[in-house]
């Protein structure tokens, strides 16, 4: 994205703030004796290292990615990978991308800290970009990545025989969806395209596409979890109905099947729900209905970012959409 949009229109004067963003991003702003910052890992960020700009040698040429946005990179994955750990805690799971999960391999207390470690430090190098809006738009990821835990402790209702709680009970799903998944992708691609000095018609088509995308892609993992296997997928396949999680294969199933309903509002807690549930499934056009959802938020982010010059970063956003619709893991 800081590729795609460095070339994309720009707001007037945005190099003088963006230098003296460049040259502190990596120093305190609270004095050293204060902050006591001994980060035994800090020498290990590739940015701290690189120049303020990386420019193109040859004058005129386009800025490629600066110091900041390989930072919030950096960032992101800080806050992506907190929260991998905290999920496996809450879903008690056992693996994670084929390899045992944290939480197996050292304890839930171990993993809990390690998350809230990575928030912290991730917290601090957020606060040294020095740049109000993408402090506030990242700063609201972590807390969304909150609510939407708490989006799927809870069902939408219990009125399963009510005509409006299928749609109502989509919608939720998706309202999860992007606040566990969409929020960090789409919020940090505007980040991106903002401290590259971006206008705000291209800031906004960043964030539309990373929206979209993020939501598509959590549409796949929920077919992936009927279609997938374990090795394929690195986590046990149906793993969703035994947390007695409804997704959007469930809901649509549900349209042709009603007798889903019931289950989907006891989540799937009586002996054989899941695995009837599974079969019905199988047996409906649920898994088909959610890729061409997936298949729409992906139209709608490849046209959002037609508005950026037509380039090879351009080229690998909407590289990365093919590569989400048709991922087996």
């Amino acid at each position: 994205m800081s590729r795609a949009t460095s070339v994309a229109p720009k707001m007037v004067g945005w190099e003088k703030n963006c230098i003296s963003l460049e040259e502190a991003f990596n120093k305190p702003i609270a004095p050293m004796g204060i902050m006591s910052d001994v980060n035994p890992d800090l020498s290990l960020l590739s940015s701290k290292s690189m120049p303020a700009n990386i420019a193109s040698a040859v004058p005129g040429e386009p800025i490629a990615v600066l110091g900041t946005q390989r930072r919030l990179a950096e960032i992101v994955e800080l806050i992506h990978t907190a929260s991998l750990l905290h999920d496996d805690v809450i879903d008690h799971a056992e693996t994670r991308r084929g390899m045992p999960s944290a939480n197996v391999f050292s304890g839930n207390k171990l993993s809990i800290l390690a998350g809230d470690y990575m928030l912290g430090r991730a917290s601090v190098y957020l606060a040294r970009l020095r740049h109000p809006e993408v402090i506030e738009l990242m700063a609201e990821v972590i807390s969304e990545l909150v609510k939407g835990e708490l989006f799927q402790l809870q069902n939408t209702s219990t009125d399963y025989h009510s005509p409006e709680y299928l749609k109502k009970s989509l919608d939720y799903y998706l309202q999860k969806t992007y606040l566990k998944s969409a929020s960090l992708i789409s919020k940090s691609c505007r980040s991106a395209a903002v401290l590259g000095g971006a206008t705000p018609e291209v800031a906004e088509a960043a964030y539309i596409y990373g929206k979209h995308m993020g939501l598509a892609f959590q549409l796949i993992d929920d077919v992936l979890d009927y279609t997938g296997s374990n090795e394929e997928i690195g986590k046990p396949a149906n793993a969703d109905l035994e947390l007695g999680l409804a997704t959007a294969p469930v809901f649509y199933a549900w349209e042709e099947f009603p007798e889903l309903g019931p289950m989907i509002a006891r989540k799937f807690s009586e002996p054989g729900d899941a695995l009837k549930a599974r079969e019905l499934v199988h047996c409906s056009n649920g898994i088909q209905k959610t890729r061409d959802l997936a298949q729409n938020f992906c139209n709608i982010a490849k046209d959002a970012i037609q508005i950026f010059p037509d380039t090879e970063a351009r080229a690998g956003l909407e590289e990365v959409l093919n590569k989400v619709l048709t991922r087996k893991k």
